[in-house]
């Protein structure tokens, strides 16, 4: 009896072990790097975030990013379930957010915090590398923290020999590689997030020192510091289709396009944010809708599946004026929007139309910003190819939000940033107002 009981405890082992995935770098038959695993080619079809996993893995995605280990059994657990693997985050602290990298007593437990979550997840079967540190090079001066990126990857090949590790730069400097091939020498894979630069990274990275393989961590659109930006400073933003045109060029040029040293990426957003705008990085809406930039994905990972396109949105103006024309208009004026969408499967439902106060609450580095909230009361009439409006009472930069939505769960977006200037003395009041609100002091907006 003793026997048998000792027979399946060792089984339980056993099969905990088997479970494991041995993940590793090296060449295949064309040497090109890619990752391996369980000595299968692994090309890395990666989307960055953990909701929706059901769409990723619709649409062809094998991997998703995370940016730190919060729920990271549950994550690996959902990502099992959908057939993805997941590159898991260690959210190694910022000195931007007030780490110092001096104070060897924090340093050091940051380190054991680590070791105790590898320790605990290491094993699980869709685990397929360990990301030590996003964008820690952002606005930093203290560059003890690619020591401390050392340390973490290190305890990582000592306790996990499965897994290899990257670590993640604010785009590609050629002092962070220098820094990280000298002092974080554990790094198996170099990670860079980019957008506007990326046509940058495959000309550049090896030029800077890094001969080994890379993984492309975050990409898209422009991000709000590359675009052109009107006089009043507001960005202007890409509509849904021309994003679009920018991820599927982007994709086959820059990522697909190395396939030697590039060993795959990760989309961003795969999810819904705010970030300068609702839209700007999101590739879902709040309610889960999905956009353009999806159908890209799809098309290009598996193409077979594909049913149904998201609406194309072509173009928004403001009294027939671009966002590169800087539309301005007085308070309280009468205000014509005009758009122009195609859906190809004609199923639209819903054309949505919003005017909303320019954010005020603008970060960096991706950190959590507040939403401005529509303004109410103002719409005459709503379309579904024009508006009217009347202008804000109150001078200052919004925007014109424009959604389409239709019957699959799709949607196609534009905004278009404007100033509304305070009306002088010498202007007489639009028609629409009624002169004793006003008087009385009774406006709402």
């Amino acid at each position: 009896m003793l026997f048998f009981f000792l027979l399946s405890l060792n089984g339980l082992v056993f099969f905990a072990q088997s479970s494991v995935r041995h993940v590793e770098v090296k060449k295949n038959i064309h040497d090109e790097y890619r990752l391996f695993v369980d000595q299968q080619e692994f090309y890395v079809k990666g989307v960055g975030g953990s909701d929706h996993l059901d769409v990723a893995a619709t649409i062809g995605a094998n991997t998703i990013r995370t940016w730190s280990t919060d729920d990271a059994r549950a994550v690996l657990d959902n990502a099992q379930k959908h057939g993805l693997m997941v590159m898991m985050g260690l959210w190694v602290q910022h000195e931007r957010h007030g780490f110092d990298y001096d104070d060897d007593a924090k340093v050091k437990n940051q380190l054991e915090q680590f070791r105790k979550v590898v320790l605990e997840i290491k094993d699980h079967p869709a685990l397929l590398l360990w990301g030590v540190g996003n964008e820690v090079d952002l606005f930093y001066t203290n560059t003890k923290v690619w020591n401390a990126v050392q340390d973490i990857a290190k305890m990582i090949h000592e306790v996990d020999p499965h897994h290899p590790t990257t670590t993640v730069t604010a785009g590609l400097d050629p002092l962070e590689v220098e820094l990280i091939k000298k002092n974080a020498p554990d790094i198996d894979i170099y990670s860079v997030n980019t957008y506007g630069g990326i046509g940058e990274v495959r000309k550049n990275i090896r030029s800077y020192g890094w001969t080994g393989p890379y993984l492309i961590t975050e990409w898209g659109p422009n991000g709000h510091w590359e675009v052109a930006k009107t006089p009043w400073g507001a960005p202007i933003e890409q509509t849904s289709s021309d994003k679009a045109f920018v991820y599927q060029d982007r994709y086959q040029k820059e990522i697909l396009g190395d396939a030697a040293y590039c060993m795959g990426s990760f989309v961003f957003l795969w999810g819904h944010k705010q970030e300068t705008t609702s839209t700007w990085y999101g590739m879902f809406d709040e309610s889960g809708r999905t956009s353009e930039a999806i159908d890209v994905l799809h098309e290009a990972w598996s193409p077979a599946t594909f049913k149904n396109h998201a609406p194309r949105m072509e173009y928004l103006l403001i009294n027939q004026l671009s966002a590169n024309q800087a539309p301005a208009v007085w308070a309280d004026d009468e205000v014509n929007v005009k758009c122009n969408w195609v859906d190809v499967d004609l199923d639209v439902k819903k054309v949505i139309w919003n005017v909303i106060p320019e954010s005020s609450d603008i970060k960096a580095g991706g950190d959590a910003e507040a939403a401005p909230m529509p303004i109410q009361g103002l719409w005459k009439k709503r379309g579904d190819f024009d508006a009217t409006f009347r202008a804000p009472h109150v001078p200052g930069a919004y925007r014109v939000f424009v959604q389409i939505n239709d019957a699959q769960n799709h949607y196609a977006y534009a905004n278009i940033p404007f100033e509304v200037k305070a009306r002088t003395a010498h202007m007489p009041m639009p028609r629409w107002i009624n002169l004793k609100t006003w008087n009385d002091g009774n406006w709402k907006e």
